[in-house]
């Protein structure tokens, strides 16, 4: 399947992404430290005839462009809102893993008319403790004074499981990659939002769209509870517990998270078609 790339300007800021095949589309939105090529199993997997699959750079990441400072969750909501416009989408499947799985919350929140279905992928609902809050903010003086290589090398066992950088060399090597040329003026800026996001507990029992849950098995940062916890919230959603992964299931194992993203999709043409 193509893949087009494409820049958007988008409320002051250059936003890139790839965008492949046609039909209902699907917007996928990468975590941090990362960028849209974390979604090319995905991509790969699911883009054809009948369904669209487009992966932005969120402002900071990637290729798209760096505005320091502060960036709220709401800011790269509204970014994904406007890439929609510029695409001429209406409204999509949307689902983001861990920081973007906050953003999609965000993006619900703002724009419920916009959603067909909700991907939450290997991500946390609560808002930040006053503890967490304080980390977070000294974890981005801390990539403005290091750079992200320190960071990458420490964390890298966290974001994939230690087994899996063993067995899978080329994810390690993928995800380490992304993790060191994240910008770290923009890495810094979304930590610092994040530090400040609401809980998403209540506008979870709000949501009328098929929504699945996912979560690597081995997860250290969202635990199972964490993705229980949203299970349990949004009515109806479903659960898949991902064995052999940690924090990024769709590239420890993409098959099965492949397989369980089918289903969500199904289920959003169903819903649809009940609708009709």
């Amino acid at each position: 399947m193509k893949v087009r790339t494409g820049r958007a300007v988008v409320n002051g800021v250059t936003i890139a992404y790839d965008d492949a095949g046609a039909g209902e589309p699907l917007v996928l939105v990468h975590g941090h430290p990362f960028d849209r090529s974390m979604w090319a199993p995905q991509i790969a997997a699911l883009a054809g005839p009948a369904r669209r699959v487009v992966v932005p750079d969120l402002r900071g990441y990637g290729e798209s462009g760096v505005v320091p400072g502060t960036t709220p969750l709401g800011a790269f909501a509204r970014d994904i809102a406007a890439l929609l416009d510029h695409l001429g989408l209406d409204r999509a499947v949307i689902g983001g893993l861990s920081m973007g799985g906050q953003i999609v919350m965000e993006f619900y929140r703002l724009f419920p008319e916009r959603v067909r279905g909700l991907l939450l992928a290997d991500t946390f609902a609560g808002a930040d403790t006053a503890e967490g809050r304080r980390a977070r903010r000294g974890q981005a003086e801390r990539l403005l004074r290091e750079g992200m290589g320190p960071y990458a090398e420490e964390v890298l066992t966290k974001m994939i499981a230690p087994y899996n950088v063993a067995a899978r060399p080329e994810v390690a090597a993928h995800v380490l990659g992304m993790m060191r040329a994240a910008p770290p003026a923009g890495a810094a800026a979304a930590l610092r939002g994040r530090a400040e996001r609401p809980c998403y507990g209540d506008l979870l029992g709000t949501v009328t769209v098929p929504t699945l849950v996912v979560v690597g098995r081995d997860d250290e940062f969202t635990p199972v509870s964490d993705a229980e916890y949203m299970r349990d919230r949004v009515p109806g959603a479903a659960l898949v517990v991902i064995e052999g992964a940690a924090h990024l299931p769709n590239l420890e194992r993409p098959r099965r998270f492949n397989q369980a993203l089918r289903g969500l999709l199904s289920a959003v043409e169903d819903a649809a078609a009940l609708a009709s």
